[in-house]
């Protein structure tokens, strides 16, 4: 299954992810200055009416977010980043990870998204272009994230890779794993599809093998994982995380899972 971020931009696996991104940054903000390095981090902002709309995604996952009322506090927080970009009340401008971290981000912080594409990096560099902090660089994210992350103030090291290559699993464990064994203190926020339990069971393995321990898993089911070619969910999976990112994934993948799934959808959130 490839993933393009333009073509499944604003769907379900997207407000999993942003939203829990988001009180992640908050959590973290209280240790001081951060560092985010994303290794996959796409054009950073999207237009809705382009590539997700052939797709229809967004509209079973942000449209119906930013249509509901009574949101939990960790969706609300993204309902107002997604409707501060659109002023005129419609949904049609979607923040990838770049532009939530950038338009974000304090005097101290700073931001290293990785795009190997150079037309997406472009476009990257487009979105980032108001924040002084914050930079595209051409390059593999896997080779280049642990050195950017080496000695950088709250490193938080996000790993939202497409998954176009076989091996795609294999190296986003083995970077996680070496980001913080290099330093104990960085977090890492791993985002993957849920296809079939046996991939994903092979991957939280692979980590178990790369030396990280006891990760935080958050998965929101929205169909039984039976057919392994078609995204059933999505998972984040948190290395070092903050204290209080444990109940705002319950929170976040148990609204994503009863409001956006089918019947018999449900969250799991747990330690490996």
């Amino acid at each position: 299954m490839n993933y393009r971020h333009s073509f499944h931009a604003g769907n379900f696996a997207d407000v999993v992810k942003h939203a829990l991104l988001l009180r992640l940054l908050d959590l973290r903000r209280a240790d001081g200055p951060l560092t985010v390095v994303d290794t996959h981090a796409g054009a950073g902002l999207y237009d809705l009416s382009g590539d997700a709309a052939r797709s229809k995604e967004a509209e079973a996952g942000i449209a119906r977010l930013m249509a509901a009322v009574d949101l939990p506090p960790t969706i609300r927080a993204l309902a107002d980043r997604v409707r501060a970009l659109n002023p005129e009340g419609d949904a049609r401008f979607y923040p990838g990870s770049p532009r939530l971290v950038a338009d974000g981000m304090r005097p101290g912080d700073g931001y290293v998204g990785f795009e190997m594409n150079p037309p997406v990096l472009d476009l990257l560099a487009a979105a980032l272009a108001g924040a002084p902090n914050a930079r595209a660089l051409g390059g593999d994210g896997y080779d280049q994230a642990l050195e950017a992350a080496r000695g950088a103030p709250g490193a938080i090291v996000l790993i939202d890779p497409p998954f176009e290559r076989p091996d795609d699993y294999l190296r986003a464990a083995d970077l996680a794993a070496a980001v913080v064994k290099d330093d104990r203190q960085a977090t890492v926020a791993i985002w993957t599809p849920l296809k079939d339990m046996e991939t994903f069971d092979g991957f939280l393995r692979r980590l178990a093998s790369a030396g990280a321990r006891t990760p935080l898993v958050a998965e929101a089911r929205l169909r039984p994982l039976a057919n392994p070619m078609k995204m059933n969910g999505c998972a984040m999976v948190f290395l070092n995380p903050p204290e209080g990112l444990e109940a705002a994934a319950r929170e976040v993948c148990g609204w994503v899972a009863e409001t956006l799934g089918d019947p018999g959808a449900r969250a799991e959130i747990w330690r490996a």
